[in-house]
């Protein structure tokens, strides 16, 4: 008889390794600035640098499989999240490219494999539970991603070293997460279970399934990024509302990740997905249209309601899909990377070459293929409804 009480408090636990790696995140993102002047680097060069962190990212991300097969998934986990959290020092000590580039790479990779397994984790709570909680740890991430940035901007106001900043905060980080790796499950493989490879491609399902989290990520990554530009710039709005919009599209994100799991368990993976879309072309199309301030933040709002879910439930499709969670899950990752890292760019050449409209009507148009293309999800309400396996998500291999 599955113990219900361990695999809650299994969740609270993996729920608050989320919001660790979302902290991790957040408080980074606000010392790029800083970063740049203490390397100093132009912008351009700086984007070359910030690039390492999705490749080092996607070279690292099949090794989390072999990692949990190796150690057990708690150890894997508690040993990864470490690595991850330590990992935010190593930015603020390069002066230059050549070292910027390494230490992204390394963060890059540290971020990526820590990802996979916690989200193989998450993955076999949510199995284990019954019923869909991975729109409410991705809700952690959001969460704890903006108590990192609150904690990074307050510091940068004070003027604080980034490199004082980044250990104190990967001190108290690191703490947090290996405390909380304590009480995940703890999946062990079975004696003859054989290793996974430690590097292979990413079964076609996964592919699927990525191209759906691709559609979302452009368009988080495009409004993130652009979302103040286009206020300031196109409309004409004074500075502060500006960063105000990009602000609220985080909130946004972040709410509804939180409240995602109810309208999951009660309409289901896939029309959810369907309705985000038709919520994120609105708000595209808002966006497009808008010729006051208000109404492209009510369109990026809109935006950001409709996409919060479906990273998550495509992580929860990728694990329920077929006998090798850990690669599936690698396989979309590295997919949502790849999109997170050229939407900001492909934004920019749309843009120079056209206008921010025309950017955010490429937006608009992947948003569409939510709706299209939500069916490849319905493996997702599948695995959910399946009978609990001893196994874990994070153990790749075939299953009884």
């Amino acid at each position: 008889m599955e113990d219900m009480s361990g695999v809650r408090r299994a969740r609270g636990a993996v729920a608050a390794v989320f919001a660790v790696h979302g902290a991790v995140t957040g408080s980074f993102a606000t010392r790029v600035p800083w970063i740049q002047d203490h390397a100093s680097l132009g912008a351009g060069r700086l984007g070359f640098a910030l690039a390492f962190t999705a490749l080092g990212a996607s070279c690292a991300m099949p090794l989390a499989g072999r990692i949990s097969h190796r150690f057990g998934s708690r150890n894997a986990l508690r040993g990864l999240i470490a690595l991850w959290t330590l990992s935010l020092v190593l930015p603020s000590l390069a002066p230059n490219l050549p070292t910027l580039c390494l230490a992204m790479f390394t963060y890059g990779a540290c971020a990526g494999t820590a990802d996979v397994a916690m989200n193989a984790l998450g993955v076999e709570v949510e199995r284990r539970l019954g019923r869909s909680v991975m729109s409410g740890l991705h809700g952690m991430w959001s969460a704890g991603a903006l108590v990192g940035s609150a904690a990074g901007t307050l510091a940068a106001h004070l003027g604080a070293d980034a490199r004082t900043h980044f250990l104190l905060a990967a001190a108290v980080l690191t703490v947090l997460g290996v405390l909380s790796c304590t009480w995940v499950l703890d999946i062990q493989p079975t004696e003859d279970e054989e290793p996974p490879p430690r590097f292979g491609l990413p079964p076609r399902s996964a592919l699927l399934i990525g191209m759906v989290g691709f559609c979302a990520v452009f368009a988080e990554g495009a409004s993130l990024d652009w979302s103040a530009v286009f206020l300031r710039h196109r409309l004409d709005s004074s500075a502060g509302l500006a960063a105000a919009s990009t602000t609220a599209f985080m909130l946004t994100m972040a709410v509804a990740r939180i409240a995602g799991d109810a309208v999951v368990n009660r309409f289901g993976a896939v029309r959810t997905v369907r309705t985000g879309g038709v919520l994120a072309v609105l708000g595209g199309l808002l966006v497009v249209l808008a010729g006051q301030p208000v109404v492209a933040m009510g369109g990026f709002a809109l935006m950001g309601l409709g996409i919060a879910v479906v990273v998550p439930l495509c992580f929860a499709a990728a694990g329920h899909a077929g006998p090798n969670p850990s690669q599936a899950i690698a396989g979309v990752a590295t997919i949502t990377y790849t999109s997170g890292l050229i939407a900001p760019s492909l934004i920019g050449g749309v843009a120079q070459a056209t206008s921010l409209v025309v950017s955010f009507g490429v937006v608009t148009a992947l948003a569409c293929g939510l709706t299209v293309c939500a069916g490849v999800l319905r493996s997702a309400e599948r695995g959910a409804e399946r009978k609990v396996s001893p196994r874990a998500a994070a153990v790749p291999g075939p299953r009884p």
